[in-house]
């Protein structure tokens, strides 16, 4: 292990010690930012330590194989270094997970998400399309155990949506779908086209991390708040109560919607909600433009003109432009099976995280 790395593994340990005995101070819950501040870097910090006190007692291990294998016995001596053999290799996976670990980490990796899918070129086969995100996603999110809370809709006459957004909650929700912001195309014949043409159309998708009060500061007189009568399918109350919530900031003119609850204020509550999401998203990608060009390429800036990703029906492919991945299973992508991609992105991130630290 190189020394900077052990020095830095040290630090982490110290600083672990540090943040238990701060946590048992019964005046630190009293303070609830301070204590979720510790509790998240507690969080990052105990899996580095557990896995260095292994690398540790790894070579308190190889130095006992090590007399082993120098005795005079030549059966002592032969197991000594077939345990030498075992400990370098298990030493070698613990470095390469330290250097994983040890990465800089996401602050919204934790974080539930806010996500916006909406038709864009191709008319109604993009809004259809559009709709085949959305069940990707949440078919993905059920596979996940985790929960979907819808937050507005604008549905096609032809089917699938113009717009649709919505909340998913869950474990480290955004670390796995941070990459999805982008546009996406799709490759296909329409239902509606007779000659058997295909025909590429793209809808795109915006992944926000859900943003706290203390994220982003809101000022109330910066607010129009509009009521009015949900639409589409629903319950009773559709079209009769003024129940639907619109917010626009006005120094941003950002505008958000939630139209799903039968309460104004439970659909104010969660406009709020993505108004922080749109706003802290605005301010994650001031940062990013900041940090350059180089690191933010290569899975791509977020933006929604950028077509990041394939999905070629007649091929049955999917391929993500910004890293060069391709699997022939489209099919069962579009039933929630996207693990291979997502977890093609997050490797290629972090191994251009390790090139960039080293």
């Amino acid at each position: 292990m190189e020394e900077s790395m052990y020095q830095r593994l040290l630090a982490a340990k110290k600083k672990l010690q540090e943040i238990d005995e701060e946590l048992m101070n019964e005046n630190v819950t009293r303070d609830i930012a301070h204590f979720k501040a510790l509790t998240k870097e507690r969080a990052i910090l105990e899996p580095q330590v557990e896995n260095f006190n292994k690398y540790l007692k790894l070579v308190e291990d190889r130095e006992a194989a090590l007399e082993m294998a120098n005795d005079s016995d030549p059966e002592i001596s032969e197991m000594g270094k077939e345990e030498i053999k075992r400990i370098d290799s298990e030493c070698e996976q613990i470095i390469e997970l330290l250097r994983t670990l040890l990465l800089p980490k996401d602050p919204n990796d934790d974080k539930n998400i806010i996500v916006e899918i909406r038709g864009a070129a191709g008319g109604d086969e993009a809004n259809i399309f559009a709709g085949d995100l959305f069940r990707m996603y949440t078919r993905y999110a059920e596979r996940q155990g985790w929960k979907i809370q819808m937050i507005d809709e604008n549905p096609s006459e032809a089917g699938g949506f113009a717009m649709v957004s919505f909340m998913i909650k869950g474990n480290s929700v955004y670390s796995k779908l941070k990459f999805e912001s982008g546009a996406h195309r799709v490759q296909r014949v329409p239902k509606t086209e007779a000659s058997g043409r295909i025909h590429t159309s793209t809808a795109t998708v915006l992944v926000m991390p859900e943003a706290e009060e203390i994220d982003v500061e809101i000022n109330p007189n910066d607010l129009q708040v509009d009521t009015y009568h949900s639409q589409g399918a629903g319950g009773q109350n559709v079209n009769k109560t003024e129940s639907a919530v619109r917010i626009t900031h006005i120094p941003t003119g950002i505008v958000v919607a939630c139209q799903t609850e039968k309460s104004q204020i439970q659909n104010r509550e969660i406009a709020m909600q993505m108004l922080r999401a749109k706003m802290y998203a605005t301010l994650l990608e001031e940062q990013q433009a900041k940090v350059g060009a180089e690191r933010k390429l290569k899975v791509g800036t977020g933006e929604r003109s950028e077509k990041i990703r394939t999905y070629n029906y007649p091929q049955n492919r999917v391929t993500d432009h910004r890293i060069g991945f391709t699997i022939q299973r489209l099919d069962r992508v579009m039933e929630g099976e996207i693990d291979d991609v997502i977890d093609a992105l997050i490797h290629f991130d972090q191994a251009q995280k390790m090139a960039s630290e080293s």
